[in-house]
C-alpha cells in the first residue's frame, strides 16, 4: 500500500547513493568549517558543492507538494521515504537537496498565497537556493503554543505596514545570505474572533529597525542553525508585502504548519534509523568487564526496542502521508498532530540508548548522536509542543466518539459506529 512510486523508486536510489559518495564524507568536512565561519554556514563552500551535486542528481525541491514553473512534484508518500533518508544526515542533506526548513515552509506559504509579485521576488530565489528565510513567529512574552497570543503589532500608515513586537526562537537570520522575514503579527486586536485577528508580512532582511538581541543556545551550544531573539522597531514595508489576506494569518501559519510538521517527523525516523546502526557498530566493537556490548541483554533489549519504535513510527508516518495525500491536510490533521508526538519522542528515546553505548563519545562532537539528540528536543517544541497536540487529537477523538455514540434502549449499551479512515 505504501510502496514507492517509479519516480520515486529512482530517486531513493539516487538519494542512498548522494548520502554515501556525498554526504557522510562531507559530515567532517562540515563540522571543521562551520567552526572556522560560524555565521557563514549557508555559505560554507562544502555545503555549496553538496547542493550543486543534489540539484544534478535531480535532488532539489522534492518537498513543495504545489505546481511551480519547472517544479514536477511529489505526493506526501512519496516524499516521506526520501525526507527519511535525508534525516540521516539531517545538517546537511537536507539543506544540500533546498528541502530544509525554515524556507520549505516559507516557499509553500508563498506557493499558495503569494501574488506573481512576490512569486517573482522570493519564492522564485528561495527554490534556485540563491537566498534563504526566516519564519517569524514566537513571542517571549506570552504563551505562543496558542498563536491567538501573539502580540506584535502591524498597523496600516498609509501605503505601508508598520511593525512593532519582539520575536524569539528565530532560525536562519544570521545566515549571510537570508534576505526574507515571513512574520506573523496581529492586524486588528479589536475582533471578537480571536483567530482573525493576525495577518502575516514580508519583511527584508535589511529593513530598518529590524534588530538581533542576541542568540539563544540549546543546551549550551548552537546545533544547526542559530536561532535568536529579534526586536522589531517601527519596521514600515509597502502595503503589497502583506503575504495573503488581512486576518488570514492563523489560518495560513496551520496550512504552513501541517507539511512542516510531517517532515519533521520523516526526516526524525532516518535519524533514528542511524542512531541505532551506530548503536549496533558501536556494541559490536567494544566489550566491558570482559563480555562484548553486544552480548548485555540490556544492550540487546535497546536494540529491539528500538526496531520496534523505529518501524511502527514509520508506519504511522506514512498513513498520515496518505492521509494528506487522498482526503487533505485538514482532514488529516489529527494524524499530523499524533506523529507530531510519537515520532520525535520515539527518536529521542532512540539517541538516547545510543548515546548510552557509545558512552563519553557519544555526548560529544565525536559522533553525530549529541547533535541529533539537541535537534530532536528542539522539535518536540517547534511547530507545536507536545501538550498542544495531544489536546487537538483528544479533542478529535472525544468528537468523534460523541458523534458515533447512538442512543441506546434502558439497560443496553450504546452503540458506537466510528468511521474508518482510508
Amino acid at each position: 500500500m505504501f510502496d514507492p512510486t517509479p519516480r520515486a523508486a529512482t530517486l531513493i536510489e539516487s538519494m542512498t547513493r548522494f548520502l554515501e559518495d556525498d554526504v557522510y564524507p562531507a559530515e567532517s568536512v562540515w563540522e571543521a568549517e562551520s567552526l572556522e565561519e560560524e555565521h557563514l554556514r549557508g555559505q560554507l563552500p562544502v555545503m555549496e558543492s553538496l547542493k550543486k551535486k543534489a540539484r544534478d542528481l535531480g535532488l532539489w525541491n522534492l518537498f513543495l507538494p504545489h505546481s511551480e514553473p519547472g517544479h514536477e512534484p511529489l505526493s506526501n508518500l512519496d516524499y516521506a521515504r526520501i525526507a527519511e533518508l535525508s534525516g540521516r544526515s539531517i545538517h546537511l542533506a537536507p539543506e544540500a537537496m533546498n528541502c530544509s526548513a525554515p524556507d520549505t515552509g516559507n516557499m509553500e506559504l508563498l506557493s499558495m498565497f503569494g501574488t506573481p509579485d512576490q512569486k517573482q521576488r522570493w519564492l522564485r530565489p528561495l527554490m534556485d537556493g540563491e537566498i534563504r528565510s526566516a519564519y517569524v513567529m514566537t513571542e517571549p512574552q506570552v504563551a505562543s503554543s496558542d498563536a491567538g497570543n501573539i502580540e506584535t503589532s502591524i498597523v496600516r500608515d498609509g501605503e505601508d505596514w508598520v511593525i512593532n513586537g519582539r520575536k524569539w526562537w528565530i532560525s536562519g537570520v544570521e545566515r549571510a545570505n537570508c534576505e526574507l522575514l515571513v512574520l506573523m503579527g496581529i492586524t486588528d486586536p479589536s475582533l471578537e474572533k480571536r483567530h482573525q485577528r493576525h495577518s502575516m508580512i514580508l519583511i527584508p532582511r535589511e529593513t530598518p529597525g529590524v534588530e538581533v538581541v542576541r542568540e539563544l543556545k540549546v543546551f549550551g551550544y548552537s546545533p544547526f542553525e542559530s536561532h535568536v531573539e529579534m526586536k522589531f522597531t517601527n519596521v514600515r514595508v509597502p502595503a503589497a508585502n502583506l503575504l495573503g489576506e488581512v486576518g488570514a494569518g492563523f489560518a495560513m501559519s496551520q496550512a504552513r504548519l501541517g507539511p512542516g510538521r510531517i517532515h519533521h517527523c520523516m526526516r526524525m525516523i532516518g535519524m533514528a534509523e542511524r542512531a541505532l546502526e551506530l548503536m549496533i557498530h558501536r556494541v559490536r566493537h567494544r566489550a566491558t568487564f570482559g563480555t562484548p556490548l553486544v552480548d548485555q541483554g540490556v544492550v540487546r533489549e535497546w536494540i529491539a526496542d528500538s526496531r520496534i519504535e523505529i518501524d511502527q513510527a514509520r508506519l504511522y508516518t506514512l498513513y498520515t502521508a496518505h492521509l494528506m495525500d487522498t482526503v487533505g491536510n485538514k482532514a488529516a490533521a489529527s494524524e499530523i498532530s499524533g506523529i507530531k508526538v510519537a515520532v520525535p519522542n520515539m527518536a529521542s528515546r532512540v539517541l538516547d540508548r545510543s548515546i548510552q553505548a557509545h558512552g563519553g563519545g557519544g555526548l560529544c562532537q565525536e559522533f553525530p548522536l549529541a547533535r541529533m539528540y539537541a535537534e530532536t528536543r528542539i522539535v518536540r517544541m517547534a511547530d507545536g509542543p507536545d501538550e498542544v497536540h495531544r489536546r487537538s487529537l483528544a479533542r478529535t477523538e472525544l468528537r468523534r466518539f460523541a458523534d458515533a455514540i447512538s442512543p441506546a434502549p434502558h439497560g443496553a449499551a450504546a452503540h458506537l459506529a466510528l468511521p474508518v479512515r482510508g
